[in-house]
């Protein structure tokens, strides 16, 4: 694990908040559509930089790794009794799982001015990170893996896309979504790991609005550097 730098939620002042939206409870596919639209008006310039809050409803998503679909292990008839659908997708990675009492997050950032896809994703691993770090959890990085770890437990997931230097997909972070949900697919196709959620690792229900709260913070303190806002 890495050492923690300092939070910008000790020092709000330091983190001038971008635009942020939160749609509350999507279906996969419609929010789909939705970001879409984002991603056109930020090309367009009809919108700012802006951070996509949103909680879906149970569904796998499959994204473009080779066999990624190999990797989903429940059939169609337990996948229909459980309420899940499944989704392809554009986003990078293998297959995942996105569902109630996990903060999606969707990034619609120009990064024109800066054309570093490798940058970006540490520095949204990064305000993931920081936002954990206030729960006293020490999580990090884990070498040749994508996400945010504890130890071998993946408790964040991370996907994203590149339309014309504008991003658009983002992070899935479990706070206190049905575990039991991954048992349907090879999260990721990592077969040395498991996921991990903030309810699992610290005993307690923890808020979801809270945990928001503090991720807008540490996001915008990272990427108001990012040509914000227009």
């Amino acid at each position: 694990m890495e050492r923690q730098k300092l939070s910008y939620y000790e020092n709000p002042e330091a983190a001038k908040k971008g635009n942020t939206v939160d749609w509350g409870r999507t279906r996969y596919k419609e929010a789909y559509d939705r970001q879409i639209q984002f991603v056109d008006d930020r090309i367009s310039g009809a919108i700012p930089n802006t951070l996509i809050f949103n909680e879906h409803d149970p569904v796998y998503t499959i994204g473009r790794r080779k066999d990624a679909e190999q990797h989903l292990v429940w059939e169609k008839k337990l996948l229909e009794s459980r309420g899940i659908e499944v989704e392809e997708t554009n986003r990078g990675g293998d297959i995942t799982y996105h569902g109630p009492g996990q903060s999606v997050g969707y990034p619609i950032i120009d990064l024109s001015e800066k054309k570093d896809l490798h940058a970006y994703l540490r520095d949204l691993e990064e305000a993931l990170i920081r936002t954990l770090y206030h729960y006293g959890l020490e999580c990090g990085r884990r070498e040749g893996m994508t996400g945010i770890w504890l130890g071998r437990r993946k408790i964040a997931a991370i996907g994203i896309a590149v339309r014309q230097w504008v991003t658009y997909h983002g992070f899935a972070l479990n706070v206190c979504p049905d575990l039991s949900h991954f048992q349907g697919i090879v999260p990721c196709g990592i077969t040395d790991g498991s996921v991990t959620s903030l309810q699992h690792e610290l005993g307690y229900y923890p808020e979801l609005q809270t945990v928001k709260d503090l991720l807008e913070v540490e996001f915008w303190g990272i990427f108001t550097n990012y040509a914000f806002p227009c």
